[in-house]
């Protein structure tokens, strides 16, 4: 393995970048990745401890942040999700980087990004819909972290989604259920006038003879019913109102 060099400055290239990334390259956390179903027949094998102060030290950049996914490498798509400029990113972008979707990793981290781009109205429906694994899985976790970090969107947004949780929570692929179940949870966690119609939907899921339907119903109930989920709704609801 090469010797570790320095990270990259702000001016480097997305060449100089992925040239780093290879320094960095570990069989080891390759193999501890696949074990977590995190794809790496494009991995270098640099965990996210490392990648995210990477991202830091070099800064947002969205030309750079393109050039970044269009390696392939899984390392320099984390990057490009850490450290390309929301406000520049479009939804065409978007639909292209979901071509190249393969890995839930960074498919969840992508997402993020899509979010704070300010993306997710437009591209929630669309990836819910759409049939591949990798591109649902992204609508899905969008509405996930929408729920938690776009504090000062509308209850109704997510209620709106509601309906796209029910219609595709029959869907039995693994990393698709599991992020129904992320936006079903996220959901009903944001507020108590979310939680009531999230917890009476997956109480309809988790009652029905489908598996993946009772799945998701199932794992959502473990975490809308529970005490200190309540407690914290609670306590957000009787503060104050600035």
């Amino acid at each position: 393995m090469p010797a570790a060099a320095a990270a990259p400055s702000p001016a480097c290239d997305a060449a100089a970048v992925v040239a780093h990334l290879e320094t960095l390259a570990s069989a080891d956390n390759r193999a501890g990745m696949a074990r977590f179903g995190i794809a790496t027949d494009a991995a270098f094998g640099i965990p996210n401890a490392v990648l995210r102060p990477l991202g830091r030290a070099i800064g947002r950049d969205q030309a750079r942040a393109l050039a970044l996914w269009q390696s392939g490498w899984r390392e320099a798509r984390l990057l490009a999700c850490f450290t390309a400029e929301p406000k520049k990113l479009t939804a065409a972008q978007a639909h292209e980087w979901a071509d190249d979707f393969a890995s839930w990793e960074v498919v969840d981290h992508a997402a993020d990004l899509f979010v704070e781009a300010g993306l997710a109205g437009e591209l929630v429906p669309d990836f819910a819909d759409d049939g591949r694994e990798f591109a649902r899985r992204a609508g899905f976790a969008m509405i996930a972290w929408a729920a938690v970090h776009l504090k000062n969107e509308p209850d109704e947004t997510f209620l709106a989604w509601l309906p796209l949780i029910e219609r595709h929570a029959d869907d039995e692929r693994n990393f698709v259920r599991k992020a129904v179940s992320w936006a079903l949870r996220q959901t009903g966690k944001r507020s108590l006038f979310l939680h009531e119609p999230a917890l009476a939907l997956a109480q309809r899921l988790a009652g029905v003879d489908d598996r993946a339907r009772r799945w998701v119903g199932r794992d959502a109930l473990r975490e809308l019913t529970a005490q200190k989920t309540l407690d914290r709704l609670q306590a957000k609801a009787q503060r104050p109102t600035r």
